[in-house]
Order: structure tokens, then C-alpha cells, then sequence
């Protein structure tokens, strides 16, 4: 028959079997090694479609067996098994598994692989992959072997039932000069553990040394144990989050979802670590470890602790190397959160040691979670530690003390005010550090009876007593030197009298004060022009910085006693440094110079007053 002129004809994909190898060596594994554990799933899995096809054998009746001598690596299964025509349609068709054969379609849930280009990994490793098979469906089943290569030819032959006595598939590989680093005996037996540690079928490993085979999996995952008390089993997690992730963890928490059939462990690091940092975890699927850096399944919040899990229905990616974003992950990754939570609750109202020690570890990481999750506020938000007037203590001890909270904006107001504050009663909190303002104030949520403030300038000036009007009038030439000294640096100074006497003065230093003086310095460099003008005109509404001035201080008393004026300006200046020294913020330059230059013109007074 002769197509017409023009007519569309049906035509087959050339696959490049050496490009395609190159593609997921490159882009699609992330290392070589990950051929063994392919070989292992697809062992796997051909024992699950054995036993749902033989629901009467016992467990454990079936297994598989790794052998590696330095030559050759062979896996061996008792699986299902394949015929000739599964050999052709699945083994030599790239891109299809048997495992999606109408047949076992519903069972595709039992399966790890999804995606049935497993076999190809072995080209990572080898030129040449021998395939040796018998079917468990029939009795008379015979042998087949199949055998592939890299340039993507492949020979298939029928042999007699003798040549494989038993039901089951042979994968044997004779690896390149190259890959010795992944195929020597020991790197097999190592890797084996590593992927296979959990599976619920018996694997074990020959090296050809005519010893007995090794387990590789000898004991169930430690949560699928039975122990004599609780706190044997809390050991024995315990220990077995030490040996996976090298940490002794604070604490254990058991992960139990059943509706996924999800089990692990989540252990509490004991140090503490960046907000945001995420940890990766160690999720198992049927058994098969599929990443140990799976940072997706825990919410960000939760970097306080690292998992391993095992779990029946997560979805690889195509590499099965992480997981794939679906409304199964996330609702196990709410549910897992879910667990955390409940944790903290029963750590708060049993177990308060265990509670303190893990707020004194991971409170920035409770404060952050605290934020955006109300039930963790109601329940938490009186146990954190937050620095106050009166020293590191939670926000419950505080409140019980201070019925009214003021709260600070940055580090460097709170310590500027800390000491006078707390000589005036006030209860001041640090709102400087990440989380602290805002969390502080929604303390009312939890405390109706508390209420919480900004601090500012006049809130605290407010507590501070005034000085009697004879002590004003004989203080007001040496205040007015101080001003005049100190106005390049916008600060005002005052005279009042406060707690403890032994502060001399107080610098208040509002934001606004310091927004203020970085538009002087800009005005001043712009003067003359428009800009100058708008930011001089803005610079007579902005707030100034105040120096405030202890009348209960002997040093002060002195000094505004003094009636020279060199030393009256120098004193000022040195009350400045100091007040400034003792805020802990950063010093300008001019500053710095400051406090040198009225040093050392102190000591110069001093020494001449001597001679």
C-alpha cells in the first residue's frame, strides 16, 4: 500500500541508551551508589507481588541476597519472578514497569518504584547488566535471561527450569574499572545497611569468602520493638537517634500516624541552632531509605528537631531520592506538627525540668513558632525567658510583680534605661531581640489583667523627681554651658533627681533622636540648597537626644557648682561619655573623640590644680 502525497506517518522514538545513562547519572541520582538500592527496591518489590499472590506464606519465607566479591555484584530475590513476555515488555521497553501491568495495578500502592527505569541505574556502574528470572505464576515456569548492554542492545533466551531451581530474579553485574569505589565488598555491604536497615523482608550479604551470610537488616526498626518497661524504650530510641544522627537528643518523640502508616522518632537537638535553619530528615518509604536530607517533611517552625521516619504512603520523585509535593505530604507534614505541639503541652504541664531545659536550649525557636501560633502563644508565652528590669525571668514571674509591662524598642534603649527604671519601679522588658516586642505584646491575651506599653522618653522622664526651683536658678549658667557644648551632638541636658544616686546622669536616646541627627548631618552637608532647607525645616519638629543630670550625685552637685567655663564645658562632655559609655551602643566617631579629649582635659585640670 503506498501512503498518499503529503500523509502524516507514524514513526518510533530513537533512544540514545548512552545519553539517557548520562542524563540521570548527571541530573537525575545524585550519586553511582544509588544503583544498589534500585536493585534492592525492585527485589522488594517483586516479594511484595509474591506475597499478594501467595497470601498464605509465612513471613520471612521469602528474602533476598546481596553478593559482591570484587568481580561481580549480584542481587538475588525470591520474588515473583518474571516470564519471556515480561522480559520484553518491561526490561527492554525504557520508562515501564512491571509493577504498572493491569495486573497488579490496584496493588501499585504495595510498591516503591513508580516509575520503572530502576535498571538503568546499573549502567552508572557497569556495561553490561545479566538478568537470570523464573516466574512463581506457573509450576512449569522455565528460566529466562536477559541481558542488556550499554549501546542499547539487549539478547533474550528461554533456558531450562534448572538453570534457576527456584522462583525469583538474579541481577548480576560486572562493574567497570571505574567503579570500583561503589562496587568493592565492603562499600556493598555498607550501602545495603544504609538503604536497607528497615526493610521488612530478610536481606543478607556474601563476600565471597565462603562465610556464612551477613544480616543486613538483623532487628526491626527500634519503634516496631517490644521492650520490657517504657523506659527501656525510651533508651533504646534514644540510642538509636545517637547512632543515626551523632547527637545525644535532649528527647524522643514518638511519630505515630497510622492513616499514612507513618513511624519514627523526632529527636530534640541539644544545642541550639539559627531560626530558620532547616535540618534535613531521614524518610524511609516500605522500609527503602529514600533521603536523608528530606527537609519537606516538617514545617519550617520545627528546626529544633530532626526525624527519622518510616513511612507506607509518600510519594517519591522520580529519582526517589526526596518526596513529591502532594496533598499527602502535606497533610503528614500538619500532622507531624501536630505531634510537636502536643509534646510541648504535655513537657509544660508534666514534665517542667524537661521544659526548662528545652527553652533554655530553643527558646528563639519557640518565640518564632510562638508568633504565628496562637495555641503555642496561650501555652508557652509564660514560660519564656525574656531579659527584664529584673533580670532574666519569664514573662509569668514578671507579670506577677509589674501589672503594667513597658517594653523597649531596640537593645541599646533598654539598656540605657534599665537601672533607672528599675530604681523607679517601672518593669521594662527588652523588646530588642528578634520576636520579643511582638510576643510581649500579646501577653495581655494570656494575662488579661496585664497591661503592656511602648516605652518612650517621657514615660520614663515622667518617673524622674524635679529639682526644687533654688536648685534650678543656681544650675542654669552651668546647664547652659552643657547645652552649648553638647548641641553638636543634638542632645538637650536637664536636672532632676532619680535612682540609684549613684548614676550621675542618664543619656535618652530615642529613635527619633538619632532619625533626627542623621537629617542635621545630611542638612549640614547640604546646606544652602533646597534640601538643606526641607531638612532643616523638619529638624525643628524632630525630638533631641536628653542628657539628664542625678542632683543626688556628689559628682554632679559639684559640677554644676563649677564657674569656669572651660571646665564647666569639659565636665559636661565627660558626663556625656560616660552616660553614652554606659548605654553599651556604638560610638560615633566624634564620640569617641569626645571622651578622649575631656579625659585627658580633666587630668590636665587636675594636675595643674596640684602644681
Amino acid at each position: 500500500m503506498t501512503l498518499p502525497e503529503n500523509a502524516a506517518a507514524d514513526r518510533t522514538f530513537q533512544v540514545d541508551l548512552r545519553g539517557l545513562v548520562d542524563l540521570l547519572s548527571h541530573h537525575l541520582y545524585s550519586s553511582p551508589r544509588v544503583y544498589l538500592r534500585e536493585l534492592m527496591q525492585n527485589a522488594v518489590d517483586a516479594l511484595t507481588a509474591r506475597y499478594g499472590a501467595e497470601p498464605a506464606a509465612p513471613a520471612g519465607a521469602f528474602g533476598i541476597r546481596l553478593y559482591a566479591d570484587g568481580e561481580v555484584v549480584r542481587v538475588e530475590d525470591d520474588g515473583v519472578g518474571l516470564t519471556e513476555a515480561d522480559v520484553h515488555t518491561f526490561l527492554a521497553t525504557i520508562g515501564r514497569s512491571s509493577k504498572r501491568a493491569e495486573r497488579i495495578a490496584e496493588q501499585r500502592a504495595d510498591f516503591i518504584g513508580q516509575f520503572g527505569i530502576g535498571l538503568l541505574s546499573c549502567f552508572l556502574v557497569a556495561d553490561e547488566i545479566h538478568v537470570l528470572s523464573r516466574s512463581a505464576r506457573t509450576s512449569d515456569a522455565p528460566a529466562v535471561e536477559w541481558r542488556g548492554r550499554g549501546d542499547g542492545s539487549y539478547t533474550v533466551r528461554t533456558l531450562p527450569a534448572s538453570a534457576r531451581p527456584r522462583p525469583g530474579t538474579t541481577v548480576t553485574l560486572t562493574p567497570r574499572a571505574d567503579a570500583g569505589e561503589w562496587t568493592r565488598p565492603t562499600e556493598v555491604h555498607a550501602l545495603a545497611r544504609h538503604f536497607g536497615s528497615l526493610l521488612r523482608h530478610p536481606v543478607t550479604f556474601e563476600d565471597g569468602t565462603g562465610g556464612p551470610g551477613a544480616p543486613v537488616n538483623p532487628e526491626a526498626a527500634p519503634w516496631a520493638r517490644t521492650y520490657p518497661t517504657p523506659g527501656a524504650r525510651s533508651r533504646a530510641l534514644a540510642a538509636y537517634g545517637e547512632e543515626v544522627f551523632g547527637f545525644t537528643p535532649l528527647d524522643t518523640i514518638e511519630l505515630d500516624l497510622p492513616a499514612v502508616g507513618l513511624k519514627g522518632i523526632a529527636c530534640v537537638l541539644p544545642e541550639a541552632v539559627p531560626a530558620g535553619r532547616r535540618h534535613g530528615h531521614r524518610v524511609h518509604v516500605k522500609g527503602m531509605l529514600l533521603s536523608e536530607q528530606a527537609e519537606e517533611i516538617l514545617p519550617d517552625w520545627a528546626f529544633f528537631v530532626r526525624c527519622v521516619v518510616d513511612a507506607e504512603s509518600l510519594r517519591p520523585t522520580a529519582s526517589r531520592e526526596s518526596l513529591y509535593e502532594d496533598d499527602t505530604l502535606a497533610a503528614v507534614r500538619d500532622a507531624l506538627a501536630e505531634r510537636l505541639r502536643a509534646w510541648i503541652a504535655r513537657a509544660a504541664a508534666s514534665d517542667p525540668d524537661l521544659l526548662g531545659r528545652f527553652l533554655q536550649t530553643h527558646h528563639l525557636a519557640v518565640k518564632s513558632l510562638a508568633v504565628h501560633d496562637d495555641e503555642i502563644l496561650r501555652m508557652l508565652l509564660p514560660w519564656l525567658p525574656f531579659e527584664t528590669t529584673d533580670g532574666h525571668t519569664t514573662l509569668d514571674e514578671f507579670a506577677r510583680t509589674h501589672r503594667t509591662v513597658l517594653v523597649t524598642g531596640s537593645v541599646e534603649e533598654f539598656r540605657q534605661v534599665a537601672a533607672i527604671a528599675s530604681a523607679a519601679g517601672l518593669g521594662v522588658v527588652n523588646g530588642g531581640y528578634t520576636y520579643d516586642r511582638e510576643l510581649v505584646h500579646r501577653l495581655p491575651e494570656i494575662r488579661p489583667e496585664v497591661s503592656v506599653a511602648d516605652l518612650d522618653p517621657a514615660t520614663l522622664t515622667a518617673h524622674l523627681d524635679p529639682v526644687d526651683r533654688e536648685t534650678e536658678l543656681a544650675a542654669a549658667a552651668y546647664l547652659a554651658q552643657a547645652r552649648d557644648a553638647l548641641a553638636v551632638f543634638d542632645c538637650d541636658v536637664a536636672l532632676r533627681t532619680f535612682q540609684p544616686a549613684s548614676a550621675p546622669a542618664l543619656l535618652v536616646d530615642s529613635r527619633e533622636a538619632r532619625h533626627e541627627r542623621t537629617r542635621s548631618q545630611l542638612a549640614r552637608e547640604q546646606e544652602g540648597g533646597l534640601w538643606g532647607d526641607i531638612l532643616g525645616a523638619l529638624r525643628q519638629e524632630a525630638p533631641r537626644a536628653q542628657l539628664i543630670l542625678n542632683q543626688l550625685n556628689p559628682l554632679v552637685r559639684t559640677a554644676v557648682a563649677i564657674d569656669e567655663p572651660e571646665l564647666a564645658r569639659t565636665s559636661a562632655e565627660a558626663l556625656y561619655g560616660q552616660a553614652a559609655l554606659l548605654s553599651r551602643r556604638p560610638l560615633r566617631p566624634a564620640e569617641s573623640s569626645l571622651i578622649n579629649r575631656s579625659f585627658l582635659d580633666l587630668l590636665a585640670h587636675a594636675l595643674r590644680k596640684d602644681s
